[in-house]
């Protein structure tokens, strides 16, 4: 099967093309580094020429009030292109709960990028998954200081990037879904504790401190971001995650 990743130097999609082309299929990873650019548009007729599937994995470069506009451009500039050169299936990643918190401006963006997918013209599926191990670094450094880490209690699931990939690689290897799947990681947290949890594994000194008001995520209500029932639950726990990066 010929296979588009756009983002493919990203994280996820590099991660995906590999999974991807060790499973015997043609792929093509498209970025700004190889001529593609989303936002223009230039670059993405040569990258969808032949494509069966094309998996979008790119991100807004904010998660400000600019990201809606971002998805909005990017998703209709893909969705025109893959119409053009005969693209079976669009697949995108997500987030669980996404649409469930308009208050966040990037989540809001993501929820219009889903809709503009299940409005546009091609076979779809939607895969929504939880926040990215890989991500806590990034989520404590928002609210940190060389004493203490804070942090609100909000309830998360979190997935390692490598079970990511793999429900991707499954997704864009079967017929669409029209719709969407969703896949978390096997343990529920909450998110102080997953800070506390880091930050010993690491030998970190730094206190974590409660605090409901602290970062993005402290604007999620209740238990939004755990995978609801019917969702798929990854094998890698994160005590195992870590413990693997340490040695």
């Amino acid at each position: 099967m010929k296979i588009t990743v756009i983002g493919g130097t990203g994280l996820i999609g590099s991660k995906l093309v590999t999974r991807l082309r060790g499973a015997g299929h043609d792929v093509l990873p498209a970025s700004l580094s190889s001529g593609v650019d989303l936002l223009t548009g230039a670059g993405l007729d040569q990258a969808l020429a032949g494509a069966e599937t094309v998996v979008n994995v790119t991100n807004s470069p904010t998660f400000d009030a600019a990201s809606p506009e971002f998805f909005r451009a990017t998703m209709g500039n893909l969705l025109a292109a893959g119409e053009r050169a005969g693209v079976g299936h669009q697949v995108i990643l997500s987030i669980v709960g996404v649409d469930q918190v308009p208050q966040l401006d990037y989540y809001r963006a993501k929820t219009l990028q889903e809709e503009l997918l299940r409005n546009g013209p091609t076979s779809y599926s939607i895969v929504r998954v939880t926040q990215f191990f890989e991500f806590m670094d990034a989520v404590m450094s928002w609210t940190a200081d060389e004493d203490a880490v804070r942090l609100p209690a909000t309830p998360v699931q979190p997935i390692a990037a490598a079970d990511v990939v793999e429900a991707l690689a499954e997704v864009a290897t079967a017929p669409p879904l029209d719709g969407r799947m969703d896949v978390a990681g096997p343990e529920v947290f909450p998110l102080d504790e997953l800070g506390r949890l880091t930050l010993a594994a690491r030998r970190d000194r730094r206190t974590v401190v409660t605090d409901p008001g602290a970062g993005m995520f402290a604007a999620v209500p209740g238990d939004v971001l755990i995978a609801r029932e019917g969702a798929r639950l990854a094998p890698t726990r994160y005590a195992d995650w870590l413990a693997a990066r340490s040695r």
